[in-house]
């Protein structure tokens, strides 16, 4: 069966929407707004990352969702997304957010990524919108390739993820229990 979560021919993606899939996107803002707008998604990503992770975000999305449109803003680190996907709506009016960003290998880095983390559920609130948080953290790679895969990786799921938010809800729903991971290898469910 084919689906968000299938296996996909772009660069190691593990996604292919169906028709019907890409035909909702594209009609979203008809059901939403009702006019002949587009689904909007904001990109919020950082200068600290040491990936373009909004080029993965930007391919995904353009790849499987070409009726979407993409509106992307930098921000300098991870504790400013949150004010950058504020700032980005009051702008834009985006139906969904993406929040990427790396935090650093360092103690004080990892506290920082969590205050990062607790001001964007405060901005969700605030919007009342999903806004993806994909953070990858320095330490969690073996080395710079294995870094570069987590980045990648996970950017991209969570791409798929934030249009399927406000696309097609039950796509996710249909995983629930299931183990997806973002980053790495899906766990797999346990099974009695």
């Amino acid at each position: 069966m084919s689906d968000a979560f299938s296996q996909g021919k772009r660069a190691s993606s593990p996604f292919s929407p169906t028709a019907s899939q890409s035909a909702s996107v594209a009609n979203i803002a008809t059901m939403r707004r009702g006019s002949a707008s587009q689904l909007r998604i904001g990109i919020v990503d950082t200068m600290f990352a040491r990936v373009d992770m909004a080029a993965f975000a930007v391919d995904e999305i353009k790849g499987k969702f070409p009726g979407a449109r993409i509106v992307r803003s930098t921000v300098p680190g991870v504790k400013d997304l949150a004010a950058g996907c504020v700032i980005l709506d009051r702008k834009e009016k985006c139906d969904v957010y993406l929040a990427l960003g790396m935090v650093g290998k360092e103690p004080i880095d990892t506290q920082c990524g969590h205050e990062a983390s607790i001001g964007i559920q405060m901005a969700k609130m605030l919007l009342r919108k999903h806004i993806v948080e994909a953070f990858v953290h320095e330490f969690e790679g073996k080395d710079e390739k294995d870094l570069y895969s987590i980045f990648e990786d996970r950017t991209r799921k969570h791409a798929v993820n934030a249009v399927l938010l406000v696309s097609d809800p039950k796509q996710l729903e249909r995983y629930a229990g299931k183990g997806k991971r973002q980053g790495r290898s899906d766990a797999g469910e346990i099974k009695r």
